[in-house]
């Protein structure tokens, strides 16, 4: 399509259904109570002159050139800033208002660089646009006195450039910093002519500025400009998409030219993010186009030939063939594949079925496994289905916040954003977490609670507020006995209310006061709406299940769940965890959470595929990696992701990879995983994907192609054609056939399609004949399992404890500029923010072992040993140090044990028993990954690649 404009308003629509009639220019148009003027011109196609104004932000009323006469009210009132009322009669055009607005336009002009021709921003510029409208055909005033013009640009951002000779002063930057991302990273210095826009360091990398983009894409000038679009031009046409970062699921406007992609811009009528972005969404999507990318397929006979390039035909044919000699072999169970949460439901879908129709077994499962699998056990036995409860736009209506092992402001910035918003309009916050988030203190923003408790033990600390409620008389009685069963709320009753669980017990167990816990659980308890939002950090842990459904427990006590404002909600790690999980990606279930060992259920799938399906449960991904060192597992086809890297205890995991006989892996770049490889299949980036993602709020997203497959093929019409080779057809002709097979057999997709999408944009599942539009807020009445369900949960200890030899514990967390294990944003430029991981320990833990800033540490745990750098500081409470894990070379795996949750054998990552000393070595891990590394350069380059025939 053409370059896709979208409407500014000029200011925000009021949220209230009240009504008021007005009459603009001669016309009648009715109006939300509160409106400003501007808006209520806009709504009926009237265009009042602006600068300053943007309905992303509140009015401001400093560029004086949306003036209007209004009947019965003296001067020229900014239309920005003037709220309608009943009856009013208004003009927006008339010779005085004509004669106001281009002197003012004229004082602007007179201090802006008359360069349009050759500005970045000419076509695109709201000044040019302004200049015109007004009808502005001179200016009278010279540029022989004091001016701005000439000042040095600042391009230190190695995305944008900052160009103070063009600015107008508008604050347009500084408001959205402020009311959009919420970092009040920038500032209007001086007054007066001396007046500019400052940042708070030297320059704009080296401030506070976390490059989200709001301020550029507020800037009516070329003042903050893309670098793409200086040195590309301005896009010329539109293609709406999704981003492929995290669980946000933020909806982008590419904006290309031909088959170039010059600029991401968020899309204002995103239902996730509404017109905000973040670093990664908004500017880190250059690795779609890497030198590093594969584009095509490669074998090797065994690990340590060089990679042969071949054609699509002989890979898979090959692949085919290798798989099938082993399971004549080894039999059927010995191979299987895990899917991946970075791709869309419809690729998602055709791997599972793949392993299912094609592999005749059960052996799927998914990234999911180690992240948020004990989401979906623990959700689905209280309140009866796998996902969260709420919409984003929920946490508007919280009064009381409660964040648990979750960092938004790094991991989800955009919903972060959303969620400062509400907490300065006066929102309570609850934080329970080992490190000082940015939550805990920042501008205008300051925890009411900081619980810092010792890491692993969460379900302890969530039994004491339920023994608060309980004891206190906090329990929302009205709402259990409506909508809870009576006999597991009166045995979980009588549990919470165990002196074994007391905050004055739990105190000795999290080292959180007593008080504090008392204090927190009245809170939630009784402070009103109160949402619980929570991430890795209550997921990756051995009692990750019970403490989802110790969360569930509380929600429901003090009733919490099925209205706005409220519910457990789970802060998704990667963009499609919940699509991935929700199209049949584990070994027990197949798509819609339906037990393989049904007999309907499977004997629907069974009707549609044409094919008989395996009733037994198949290998999770530790129990493949355990069967593959027992020989028994031989051949595997992983789909995007980079278990070599991602998953616990690397040596095991190495071990198990280089057990089998076939590794087929297809991903975008060689990554870890592929050392073991034998088959490499370039897949597609978002930019290159047709299909759909499923974000944290459940809700299903369209991803369209922007530019055509950079390795020839469609990702899903690969597995396709791998299925085929392996015996079994998957005639699909697109991805939209894909959907509607997804909404035939699943029945909460029921009312799903391509064409709906297109029509109403994105929708809640469910989504059915019961709710076709969605639904943004589950159990609503009821929920959806009939009546909720509390579970006992008792605190067990994590095996995994500190001693005399490993005396400190480590955890680990993301960090805002990288992504997951790195593989696309160290392939941008945002490792000019992070190109290391480093890690973070206690002045008191430094000065103890002579460790010093900057200078490198060695971490050994009872698994293994990694060397960083260390950052000293007091964001991590003594005893526990934290790293992040978004560099290979890091090894931050080596280390980690391979604890997992006791229901889902989702990893304990978070817990991890180490010593710390000074280094002036590379761990052995860390030498021979290194070596390997000149060899993986020479891959890339193709210097060890055998050209194809």
């Amino acid at each position: 399509m053409a370059l896709l404009k979208e409407k500014d308003y000029g200011t925000p629509k009021p949220k209230t259904d009240k009504k008021v009639t007005v009459e603009i220019d001669g016309f009648n148009v009715e109006v939300e109570e509160g409106a400003s003027v501007m808006r209520a011109a806009a709504e009926i196609g009237i265009s009042i002159p602006k600068l300053c104004a943007t309905d992303m932000m509140k009015s401001f009323g400093s560029c004086r050139l949306c003036l209007v006469e209004i009947d019965g009210v003296k001067g020229t009132p900014a239309s920005c800033t003037t709220p309608v009322r009943e009856g009013m009669k208004i003009h927006t055009q008339t010779d005085r208002l004509a004669k106001l607005r281009r002197g003012v336009m004229e004082l602007y002009i007179s201090d802006h660089p008359l360069d349009c021709l050759t500005c970045s921003d000419n076509g695109d510029c709201e000044l040019q646009d302004m200049a015109g409208a007004v009808g502005l055909r001179e200016v009278r005033y010279g540029y022989e006195g004091e001016n701005h013009l000439g000042q040095a640009k600042d391009v230190s951002n190695p995305y944008f450039e900052f160009d103070p000779s063009k600015c107008i002063v508008c604050s347009r930057c500084v408001r959205a910093c402020d009311e959009v991302q919420g970092t009040l990273a920038l500032t209007i210095e001086g007054r007066g002519f001396n007046s500019k826009v400052a940042v708070g360091g030297a320059n704009f990398f080296d401030s506070e500025c976390v490059s989200c983009g709001a301020c550029v894409q507020a800037c009516p000038t070329a003042t903050l400009q893309e670098k793409s679009v200086v040195e590309e031009g301005v896009p010329d046409r539109t293609v709406l998409t999704t981003c492929a970062y995290c669980g946000v699921g933020c909806s982008f406007k590419a904006e290309l030219k031909g088959d170039q992609v010059i600029r991401m811009v968020p899309d204002k009528d995103g239902k996730a993010n509404h017109g905000h972005s973040c670093v990664k969404g908004r500017f880190a999507w250059g690795y779609a186009t890497h030198k590093d990318r594969i584009k095509s397929p490669m074998i090797r006979e065994k690990t340590t030939d060089p990679w042969r390039e071949v054609s699509w035909e002989e890979a898979i044919a090959y692949s085919a063939k290798r798989l099938k000699e082993i399971q004549a072999k080894y039999g059927r169970k010995s191979i299987g594949g895990i899917t991946s949460s970075r791709c869309t439901n419809e690729e998602v879908w055709l791997v599972q079925k793949l392993i299912r129709a094609a592999f005749h077994n059960n052996n799927t499962d998914t990234c999911a496994r180690v992240c948020h699998s004990p989401t979906g056990y623990g959700l689905k036995q209280t309140f009866g289905t796998s996902a969260g409860t709420q919409h984003f736009d929920s946490v508007e209506e919280a009064d009381v916040i409660v964040v648990i092992g979750s960092n938004p402001t790094e991991a989800h910035p955009v919903f972060g954003s959303q969620m400062k918003r509400r907490l300065r309009e006066g929102a309570k916050l609850i934080i329970a977490d080992p490190r000082a988030i940015d939550l805990v203190r920042t501008p205008h923003i300051e925890a009411d609670y900081h619980l810092q408790l010792k890491p692993g033990t969460n379900v302890a600390l969530i039994n004491a507020f339920a023994h608060v409620v309980v004891t206190e008389g906090l329990v929302d009685e009205e709402f259990v006995k409506a909508r809870c069963e009576d006999d597991s709320f009166a045995e979980w009753r009588d549990f919470a209310a165990d002196p074994v669980n007391s905050p004055e017990n739990v105190e000795k167990i999290t080292g959180v006061p007593a008080e504090d816990i008392r204090a927190a659980a009245r809170l939630y308890a009784t402070g009103g709406n109160g949402a619980i939002y929570y991430g890795l950090g209550v997921t990756e842990h051995s009692q990750g299940s019970t403490m989802v459904m110790g969360m569930a427990n509380l929600a429901m006590a003090t009733g919490n769940i099925g209205r706005l404002g409220v519910g457990v909600n789970p802060m998704r790690g990667q963009n499609n965890v919940q699509g991935s999980c929700d199209m049949g990606s584990f070994p027990h279930e197949l798509p819609g959470y339906r037990s393989v060992a049904d007999d309907a259920v499977r004997g629907e799938f069974e009707g549609d595929w044409g094919v008989e399906l395996d009733p037994e449960p198949g290998f999770r991904i530790p129990n493949m990696f355990d069967e593959a060192i027992a020989g028994k597992y031989k051949g595997m086809y992983v789909q995007g992701e980079d278990i070599a890297q991602s998953d616990p205890n690397t040596h095991h995991v190495e071990q198990a990879l280089s057990s089998l006989e076939c590794l087929i892996v297809q991903d975008l770049f060689l990554n870890e995983t592929a050392r073991f490889a034998h088959v490499f299949l370039p897949g597609t980036s978002f930019l290159e994907k047709d299909g759909t993602f499923i974000n944290a709020e459940r809700r299903i997203n369209r991803v369209r192609p922007a530019i055509k497959p950079q390795q020839g093929m469609e990702e899903w019409r690969i597995t396709a054609a791998l299925s085929e080779a392996m015996g079994y057809k998957m005639p699909y002709e697109n991805a939209s056939q894909i959907m509607d097979e997804i909404a035939r057999l699943t029945p909460t997709f029921a009312g799903v399609s391509f064409k709906m999408l297109d029509e109403k944009g994105s929708v809640q599942w469910p989504c059915n004949e019961a709710a076709p539009d969605g639904t943004p807020v589950m159990h609503i009445g009821e929920f959806v399992r009939g009546k909720g369900h509390f579970v006992l949960t008792d605190y067990v200890p994590t095996t995994e404890q500190a001693n005399r030899k490993f005396p400190l514990i480590l955890t680990t967390g993301r960090i805002l500029s990288q992504y997951n294990v790195g593989a696309q944003t160290r392939r941008t430029q945002n490792s000019d923010w992070h190109h290391e991981d480093v890690l973070e320990i206690h002045p008191s833990d430094a000065e103890a072992r002579g460790v010093h800033e900057g200078h490198w540490v060695s971490i050994r745990s009872r698994k293994g040993e990694t060397t960083l750098r260390a950052k000293i500081s007091e964001r991590v409470a003594p005893g526990v140090v934290y790293t992040t894990f978004h560099h290979p070379e890091s090894g931050a795996n080596i280390v980690t044990t391979e604890n997992s949750d006791w229901a889902t054998n989702c990893p304990e990552y978070k817990v991890t028993a180490v010593e710390i000393t000074p280094a002036n070595h590379k761990s052995e891990w860390q030498e021979e990954y290194e070596a390997t590394t000149p060899d993986l350069r020479r891959i890339l380059e193709r210097g060890v690649v055998e050209p194809a025939e």
